[in-house]
């Protein structure tokens, strides 16, 4: 190929890809305007609008307006320097340079997601407020679409506005916790004073609020809330904007240096905090909006009454004898029909000037302890099965951890032989819980739990018995929410429903979005109603009897955490019955209800009657929702079919037959069975209500035992309190 050749490809090359070049940048540009014209007109009035968001319960009437509470509005020649140099530190270094975008940043955070496959945002304040004032901060909100939008509108606002007043909206439009909206009215309300009356470190705490104001109030999160304001230090210091010696005197000041004490700024009653909380939460969840920053009317699911009556229940004594003052619960309930929450709780005696705190109910940092089992262990079998009625005969004998030499305790110490699937759950025995785990395998008894809304990290033989993980995040592990919503599969036939707190929500510009719970089966129809036989007899004979109401047909189980020996000997020092949590998880057609109990301090233990508190609780909020409706009991589906006091799956063995593992995934090495060793309790007794150092009367190990009724029939006619 000559020379002049390879010029004129040259040229027709360079040609061609500068024509391509052009008609993308033609058609990036088309594309672009195409979605800016879509855009939002911008509004002052916007910028400087007071949200507020009215929040409904499930008849339609007004809970709560949030936004309205409280709100005074810093002038511009009130803010002080600092604050804006603590802002631009934290939330955009180049604040002062850029238009409304910033080229380097989003370039800058291109290459860092690259590097480390993660999302990193390249927003500018200007944007960031536009994004307040107009969008969601939903992730599946983040399209191309709504980025073009933002930034043009941001582009638009800088043309319009000086830095100052940019500033001045942002200030006094963000949230800043516990019904506080604006940096001045947060200002007021923490120290007693104006912005410009407050220390360096004060204003740093204030400008790194907004990303997440309830997780760095310094009220309820004071670590999380220092860790936040130190790196606002740090970036004003690598900023130059203070010295060293201004960096190390602010970081040693106290995170509670000033802050007084809250006062109530809830306009709405005390008693729905809690709720109000998840309400929030789930808005976000779904729509991508805080509704605390973005105006809407919201409708949720609370049935107002029943919230009242259950806060009731936690605060007299006229339901419930506590111990005292000091003794939590944490509730929930929910309709089994189609997973909404109508009422939850997470504490007694709550503070009222914290607002939108701690809600204990949808922690999973305790042990929910023998709960579990029939999600964990009995479904699974009756599911896969391993176990083809109630009548199953299962072994209570000396057991070990597979595949470690570690012993299962039964909470008495004691074995009861070769007793009924039955009995073994009425009884809450340990031994015959983990050997199930075992011969259902692992991998099923996850997926099984999956569907039921929970998880773990990993699953190990101690969670037979037992809720906890190896991590603290709150996806894992079990909560009252969790296990009211679990339950009320057995309740329903087998469908698993999300727990639901809002139904629908009407945005500022008259759009709407409704949400519907359609539910995923999460087991068999007949498997729910073996399930349900059996947690029957836990009310009227079992450990569950301070929960029986001899005129509802409900089904629940207890569950009992406990401590180690070595937590006995240094800490409780008690030499009586002792636990950390104990709790109660019920049905009935309608409603599931789980409640836990215990201290907030995890090493004070509950004693004598604090172990009857949950069932209680659960049996004074079930009257309260069952009386006068005609409660009615479940029917049994087709495939399966009952014989004496038991139920069998059609083609089901003798009860003589002894079942084998029917399991391909046993999953006992020695690593996972180690490791499940390390989170297995001593023991894990289960007898709080009743009884507690009373052997039942079990079945014996003939091969053919006969069906086992206790010998106290007054029990079932006047169960203990």
């Amino acid at each position: 190929m000559n020379k002049p050749t390879i010029l004129r490809l040259i040229k027709y090359l360079s040609i061609s890809f500068l024509s391509l070049v052009i008609a993308a940048i033609v058609l990036g540009g088309g594309v672009f305007f195409y979605y800016v014209s879509k855009a939002p007109s911008l509004s002052e009035s916007k910028l400087v609008a007071t949200t507020s968001s009215k929040i409904y319960d499930n008849k339609n009437q007004l809970i709560a307006d949030l936004g309205s509470e409280r709100r005074v509005n810093a002038q511009a020649n009130d803010i002080p320097t600092d604050l804006v140099k603590a802002i631009v530190s934290i939330e955009d270094h180049r604040f002062f340079d850029h238009r409304g975008i910033d080229t380097i940043r989003i370039l800058g955070a291109f290459l860092r997601n690259l590097q480390s496959n993660s999302l990193q945002g390249g927003s500018t304040l200007t944007q960031q407020l536009i994004k307040l004032t107009y969008f969601s901060t939903s992730t599946s909100d983040q399209t191309i679409s709504r980025k073009a939008q933002e930034a043009w509108l941001a582009i638009q606002l800088e043309q319009k506005a000086t830095k100052q007043e940019i500033l001045t909206y942002y200030i006094n439009k963000v949230y800043m916790s516990n019904g506080n909206y604006g940096m001045q009215t947060a200002a007021q309300n923490y120290y007693g004073k104006d912005l410009n009356n407050l220390s360096l470190p004060q204003l740093a705490l204030l400008a790194g609020m907004p990303q997440a104001p309830n997780q760095y109030d310094p009220y309820s999160h004071p670590e999380a809330a220092q860790d936040r304001r130190n790196l606002v230090l740090s970036e004003m210091k690598n900023q130059g904007y203070i010295s060293a010696e201004q960096y190390e005197k602010a970081v040693n000041t106290p995170i509670t240096d000033g802050l007084q004490s809250l006062k109530s700024a809830s306009n709405y009653p005390a008693y729905m905090d809690n709720y109000l909380k998840e309400v929030i939460n789930q808005v976000e969840e779904e729509t991508g909006y805080n509704l605390l920053t973005t105006g809407m009317d919201v409708y949720t699911n609370v049935d107002q009454e029943a919230q009242k009556h259950l806060w009731d229940i936690y605060n007299t004594d006229e339901y419930v004898a506590y111990p005292d003052d000091e003794l939590q619960v944490a509730s929930t309930i929910v309709d089994v029909s189609n997973g909404k929450v109508i009422a939850q709780l997470g504490a007694r005696h709550q503070s009222s000037n914290v607002s939108f705190g701690i809600n204990q109910a949808v922690e999973t940092n305790r042990d929910w302890g023998s709960t579990m089992k029939p999600i964990t262990d009995y479904a699974p079998a009756l599911e896969y099965g391993v176990y083809d009625s109630t009548a199953t005969i299962v072994h209570d004998e000396p057991y070990n951890y597979p595949g470690t030499d570690t012993p299962v305790y039964n909470w008495d110490r004691g074995y009861f032989g070769n007793i009924t699937l039955q009995y073994a759950l009425q009884q809450s025995r340990n031994v015959p819980a983990v050997e199930t785990l075992n011969k259902v395998g692992l991998n099923r008894a996850k997926t099984f739990l999956n569907g039921l809304g929970i998880d773990y990290p990993s699953l190990h033989y101690s969670n037979a018995i037992s809720s906890n993980t190896t991590e603290s995040d709150k996806k894992y592990g079990a909560s009252s929410e969790k296990m009211a919503a679990a339950y009320a599969a057995f309740a329903n036939g087998g469908t698993y429903y999300k727990p639901m707190y809002i139904h629908k929500v009407v945005f500022s510009d008259g759009s709407e979005k409704e949400f519907s719970n359609v539910g995923t089966r999460a087991m068999k129809e007949t498997t729910a109603y073996m399930m349900t036989d059996m947690m029957k007899t836990v009310l009227v004979y079992g450990i569950g009897r301070g929960a029986y109401l001899p005129w509802l047909p409900q089904a629940g189980k207890t569950g009992t955490s406990n401590y180690t020996d070595e937590e006995i000997e240094k800490y409780i020092k008690n030499t009586g019955y002792v636990a950390p949590d104990e709790m109660f998880v019920g049905y009935t057609r309608k409603y599931a209800m789980a409640v836990w109990t215990g201290y907030s301090n995890r090493l004070t233990p509950l004693v004598g009657d604090g172990l009857t508190v949950a069932a209680k609780v659960y049996r004074s909020m079930m009257t309260y929702l069952s009386e006068g409706s005609n409660p009615e009991d479940w029917n049994m589906p087709d495939g399966i079919y009952r014989n004496g006091q038991f139920v069998f799956q059609n083609g089901a063995r003798p009860t003589w037959t002894e079942t084998t593992s029917q399991s391909s995934s046993t999953e006992s090495s020695s690593t996972s069975a180690e490791s499940s060793a390390s989170l297995a309790p001593a023991t894990s007794p289960d007898a709080s209500t009743n009884g507690q150092n009373q052997v039942p009367n079990a079945p014996g190990a003939n091969q053919n035992p006969a069906p086992q009724t206790p010998q106290t029939p007054q029990v079932q006619q006047q169960p203990q309190q």
